[in-house]
């Protein structure tokens, strides 16, 4: 069984344990973050999960692997009004079914926090299982270029 738990401001070093390993990171920032580099993320994180009650940051536990992943359940920074998922899984958790079951949750929690409101999910072209994911769900690719010099393909869920 999954849950998601909210980062607070000790759970630094969970989330530096993600974010820090390439793999993980192929398709987000194309690398592992550096300490520093994820500090001013986490930071980032924590304004928002302490603005928002019930959308923001979260940490993936299964109960018998532990921490796996993070998530994200945030208002979409571009236009307010649409909510936008997320994920990141250790790699040892890679093509095991957790992103099928966190996207599942994530849903879930939007149906119940804005059951109106279009969701996004943003990932990298390149990145076949996300793309695979998001369509499963009913997601239909809205864009595909670049974003801040970053190759972008937005998927959008209509509500």
């Amino acid at each position: 069984m999954l849950q998601l738990l909210k980062y607070t401001r000790k759970d630094f070093d969970d989330y530096y344990s993600i974010v820090a390993d390439d793999q993980v990171m192929k398709y987000i920032t194309g690398n592992g973050m550096s300490k520093k580099q994820a500090r001013e993320k986490f930071t980032s994180i924590m304004q928002i999960n302490e603005e928002e009650n019930l959308l923001g940051y979260f940490k993936v536990i299964d109960h018998n692997h532990g921490l796996i992943g993070d998530c994200k359940l945030v208002r979409y920074k571009y236009d307010r009004s649409m909510l936008e998922i997320g994920y990141l899984l250790k790699y040892a958790y890679w093509r095991k079914g957790f992103g099928t079951k966190i996207c599942k949750k994530l849903l879930g929690k939007s149906a119940e926090i804005a059951p109106k409101d279009n969701i996004i999910g943003v990932i990298d072209p390149d990145n076949v299982a996300s793309k695979r994911l998001l369509e499963k769900f009913g997601f239909k690719s809205c864009f595909i270029g670049e974003e801040n010099d970053i190759p972008t393909e937005k998927f959008i869920l209509c509500r």
